[in-house]
């Protein structure tokens, strides 16, 4: 059977991922969780959209929250009699002038990749350190049974990780197909589905069922023919199964993002597909005819005078895909931190925790590379830097007006490519969510709740809330006012006195009731970066010798 372009762009995107990394070892960090904890006098600042509110206590049993208690008043000393009683056999935290929030959820979290020579326990550590409780695994690059493997040792609390969803890359684990192809009420396929891509409605289908029956939670789409697209993902949402896609060039010419929204997709990756459903006067891309796919300088650079081609803020066309998305109630997830590189890429190649935390094969995986997907350092210059500029300004104005009007809008990293770090990534997109012009609040709630509610977890996650499990974040410095104080390495300060200082960063990230300390996370982290680096230190594309 032939293969199919849309093949190739799955092996393409996929097989630097596909061989696993090094599990996760045993969990050793974190205290709990305890019969009794409880967080004494902090600010709560929620996901689901309330402005603070403090001093508060919150009750944890296990690991879910059982009382929510407004104690008191700013700058009023707390009446004792009115706090939630401690009866001991437990662990108290004095938060008085800290701030709580609910756990974030990375809506696009890769688990690491042997590319990149990331283990798993460097991943997840630096995620837990910047308050990231769940993630969605995008494609389960590591392959469906280690991902479910790591989601179910997380759920047991046996590793130190975030909770963990698996979307499987559609296409994935083709030989399962084999084992279940003759269940009630499934037409029975040939043996070369093992073999081969999938090319029509009924190899889609029971693909999705295998999918299902194998424990993902959802699939990760790159694109595929119309037909296999529409039968895989009417399946996917008939067996109740959330679904994901980056929209690849190779494919989208036949099957945008508002083709897949009808047929059951749940949200849209980076934004891929969204543009081409704006075109008005075309129907590919203005393509250089001297394009090459396979050339990641092309690819980005062209990517990035796409926005210009689509139909502009506040058309007709663009508020008819705008509210027909809106309609059926799909899920944006940005990423925009992934591509920032692309409008300056002195600044994310020289971002503060890089030196620190930043492993040397990975930083080796970012350098300018033929063969490293994302490495399009070909010659990066000024004219393709001013193209994402304003490619940004419209595709935020998108985001911000989809929100506006009512549109559900996630925080998602894709860390590990572009010189973007686990942990440190996500904390940019939640600046670069304000920077689209969302407020403060706004960009918890997309952190928070939004992502809960796009992983189907909203009853679980996502807020403060009597009921819920115990996800939440501890922060001595107020993150509405300056969200730099959530990343690793702090925000910079003057004192008074004309000291400068670095204040915040994460002090305690609780998961399922588990108090992690995540400055000793982050100790742990730096620890193996030094190990690895072996006295040597990293040094940007060029130096020292351009100049000799």
């Amino acid at each position: 059977m032939k293969k199919s372009v849309s093949t190739f762009l799955f092996l393409i995107i996929s097989i630097s991922l596909l061989a696993q990394i090094t599990s996760a070892p045993t969990r050793t960090e974190g205290q709990g969780p305890f019969d009794q904890l409880i967080i004494r006098g902090a600010t709560l600042i929620n996901g689901n959209g309330a402005p603070p509110i403090g001093p508060v206590d919150i009750v944890i049993e296990k690991n879910v929250i059982t009382e929510v208690q407004v104690v008191g008043y700013p700058g009023v000393e707390i009446n004792e009699e009115r706090r939630p009683q401690f009866d001991g056999n437990g662990l108290e935290i004095n938060a008085d002038g800290m701030y709580v929030l609910p756990g974030f959820v990375d809506m696009h979290g890769h688990i690491g990749g042997t590319s990149q020579g990331t283990p798993a326990e460097y991943v997840f550590k630096l995620w837990l350190a910047h308050g990231i409780t769940t993630i969605r695994d995008p494609s389960a690059g590591n392959g469906l049974d280690w991902v479910l493997r790591h989601k179910q040792r997380s759920a047991r609390n046996e590793i130190t990780a975030p909770r963990i969803l698996a979307y499987t890359s559609f296409g994935q684990n083709l030989e399962d197909v084999k084992s279940i192809r003759n269940i009630p009420g499934e037409r029975s396929v040939g043996s070369e589905v093992l073999k081969s891509p999938i090319t029509n409605a009924n190899e889609a289908i029971s693909w999705a069922r295998a999918n299902y029956r194998r424990g993902a939670d959802g699939i990760k789409f790159f694109g595929a023919s119309p037909e296999v697209m529409d039968a895989a993902l009417r399946e996917n949402k008939k067996l109740g199964l959330r679904s994901a896609c980056h929209h690849a060039q190779l494919s989208v010419a036949r099957w945008n993002v508002l083709n897949s929204a009808e047929s059951g997709l749940t949200s849209m990756e980076h934004w891929y597909g969204l543009p081409e459903a704006l075109f008005t006067d075309r129907v590919v891309q203005d393509y250089p005819l001297d394009y090459n796919y396979n050339n990641e300088q092309h690819r980005f650079g062209e990517a990035g005078r796409l926005w210009k081609q689509a139909a502009p803020p506040y058309s007709d066309k663009w508020n008819e895909v705008m509210n027909r998305l809106l309609e059926l109630d799909f899920t944006l997830d940005p990423t925009f931190n992934i591509y920032e590189a692309s409008r300056d890429l002195m600044r994310a190649r020289n971002a503060d925790w890089h030196r620190a935390y930043t492993l040397p094969s990975l930083w080796k995986f970012y350098q300018p590379s033929k063969i490293s997907h994302g490495s399009y350092w070909h010659f990066w210059g000024t004219e393709e830097e001013v193209a994402w500029k304003e490619n940004y300004r419209l595709w935020m104005t998108f985001i911000n007006e989809y929100k506006n009007r009512g549109g559900r809008v996630t925080t998602g990293s894709d860390s590990g490519f572009i010189f973007q770090l686990y942990g440190f990534a996500y904390i940019r997109e939640m600046e670069l969510l304000r920077e689209a012009g969302f407020h403060p609040l706004e960009v918890i709630k997309s952190s928070t709740l939004n992502g809960a509610e796009a992983l189907g977890m909203d009853k679980q996650i996502g807020s403060v809330e009597v009921g819920k499990l115990a996800d939440l974040v501890l922060i001595d410095e107020n993150p509405l006012q300056n969200l730099k104080v959530l990343y690793g390495t702090g925000a910079i300060k003057l004192t008074e006195d004309n000291q400068v200082t670095r204040v915040g960063g994460v002090k305690y990230t609780i998961k399922d009731g588990i108090v992690f300390d995540a400055k000793e996370l982050l100790k742990d982290v730096r620890e193996m970066v030094k190990e690895a680096k072996d006295g040597t230190d990293i040094e940007q594309p060029g130096y020292p010798n351009w100049d000799k």
